[in-house]
């Protein structure tokens, strides 16, 4: 089992920057890919990124190219999604998941946190 706990989210401006954190507890962090998905009210969920164990492999959805960086320490079990120049678009539930591979898609995703909600104001 892997328990997963995200943090960092909040309101911001558009043009703003979050900086989200998920914090990996049970077995070994490393061994996991990890990925961030989010949810709109009214929406599916949807992949945003996604990074291989080593961190040397990452994935992004073309509507968060440039603009979100996801990365991770496996010293701290723990992995980060970067947000810049933020949109009233993104605002949504974001979730960290974990997966054995790297992939974009939910279905690949063992376990997953509760969730951090990013609001952005126009």
């Amino acid at each position: 089992q892997v328990q997963l706990v995200e943090s960092g989210g909040g309101l911001v401006q558009a043009g703003g920057s979050l900086r989200l954190s998920c914090a990996a507890s049970g077995r070994t962090f490393s061994g996991y890919a990890m990925g961030w998905f989010r949810q709109a009210p009214g929406k599916e969920r949807e992949f945003v990124a996604a990074i291989s164990w080593s961190g040397d492999n990452t994935y992004y959805a073309d509507s968060v190219k440039g603009r979100f960086t996801i990365s991770r320490d496996n010293a701290k079990s723990t992995v980060f999604l970067q947000m810049n120049s933020l949109k009233p678009e993104d605002t949504a539930v974001y979730y960290c998941a974990a997966s054995s591979a790297t992939a974009s898609r939910m279905e690949a995703y063992d376990y997953w946190g509760q969730g951090t909600q990013v609001t952005v104001s126009s």
